[in-house]
């Protein structure tokens, strides 16, 4: 899509708004009609993501109401524009006010400059993370379109600095539970007492986002330049502060074998089960059924109190302290910000894969 600021082909999301702005918000095109929705259903998920919740998220205070505008008729949608907002209601442009004519290190200060020659200063403006609310209230749609067809996404926290979660002590239901997001709760009080730490430092930390998909069809994906690995990392990689992906084994593929790599086939009762997934559930660009495993690796939030070395607009090198409230780490926020493009992209696939055999065309048409 042309200018970035949308994503999809079918199933498509446009955000659009500033940190600083009046509000911020989403057109979703391509919604199916008919699919049971209120503002409540994307409240749920902008919960997930709002500031102030805990001291290890920024204590900016919103409310992140979410408002439908259209789309949405006797609480279902109409096959036409979804539009939603949200106020932005304690912004506080003034603690920006220093950064206007120099850049912040790890921001994208420096290179909207480069752009566009002239930016919104005020919390990063266009690039802030308040952008994610609209990524959040797509996701939310389009997780509702899964769930007519069975399709579940789990995201969590897997690790903050080299604090891992066990896969052995795994528990769905702790996610939420805890601030950091762990789904094993043994991680919590560790990964709190390295964060209190950090930010009595004025530093930050970063960490590794890991979502999974179940019972997503076989043969979903195209081929070449369409594959869902491909639009998956896109994607991930769209969203601010992620500097990395890996589906399946990801990197470790590159010190193994293929004997150990590949994942063998065999029948169970007329099923082909795979003894292994180290390809994550997708090969040649296209879903075969078994579990989805994608990690986002994040960045630790650039914006921290300890003193920087950066450059001014006149030339100077120059010594920062930021201020401001940002979060001393980015990763229990963005879980769901994660967990809401892949849904995004998974629907986007799946409407996109209903032409690719004439049986699909003719279930509908005949």
């Amino acid at each position: 899509m042309a200018n970035g600021s949308s994503f999809g082909n079918l199933f498509t999301i446009t955000t659009w708004g500033e940190s600083h702005g009046k509000g911020v918000g989403v057109v979703i095109d391509g919604c199916p009609a008919g699919i049971s929705l209120c503002e409540e259903d994307i409240q749920i998920d902008l919960d997930k993501r709002k500031p102030g919740q805990s001291v290890f998220s920024t204590p900016r205070k919103e409310s992140d109401k979410v408002e439908i505008l259209s789309g949405v008729f006797d609480g279902k949608t109409t096959g036409t524009p979804i539009s939603l907002i949200v106020y932005n209601n304690n912004q506080q442009s003034k603690d920006y006010s220093d950064i206007a004519k120099h850049y912040r290190p790890g921001h994208a200060d420096l290179t909207y400059d480069y752009k566009y020659g002239f930016r919104d200063y005020r919390g990063g403006g266009r690039s802030s993370g308040r952008e994610t609310i609209g990524r959040v209230a797509g996701g939310a749609i389009a997780k509702k379109i899964l769930k007519e067809l069975s399709v579940e996404i789990t995201t969590y926290t897997k690790s903050i600095d080299n604090i891992t979660i066990d896969e052995n002590l795994f528990d769905k239901n702790e996610i939420y539970n805890n601030p950091l997001c762990f789904p094993d709760k043994s991680c919590v009080k560790k990964a709190e007492n390295y964060l209190l730490n950090l930010i009595k430092e004025g530093n930050s930390a970063g960490g590794i986002i890991e979502c999974t998909v179940d019972n997503l069809p076989a043969g979903i994906g195209e081929p070449v330049f369409d594959r869902l690995d491909a639009m998956l990392s896109k994607a991930i990689m769209s969203i601010g502060s992620v500097k990395g992906i890996e589906i399946g084994n990801g990197f470790q593929v590159a010190s193994t074998t293929g004997l150990e790599n590949n994942d063998f086939y065999h029948y169970d009762n007329n099923k082909i089960v795979k003894e292994t997934n180290n390809a994550g559930g997708i090969l040649g660009g296209i879903s075969d059924g078994s579990k989805i495993i994608l990690r986002a690796a994040i960045k630790p939030t650039p914006s921290i109190k300890l003193t920087q070395q950066t450059i001014d607009k006149e030339g100077n090198n120059i010594d920062i302290n930021i201020k401001g409230r940002h979060d001393p780490i980015i990763v229990p926020r963005a879980v769901i910000v994660v967990e809401s493009m892949v849904a995004i992209t998974l629907v986007d696939m799946l409407l996109i894969n209903m032409t690719s055999k004439i049986e699909n065309i003719k279930t509908l048409y005949l």
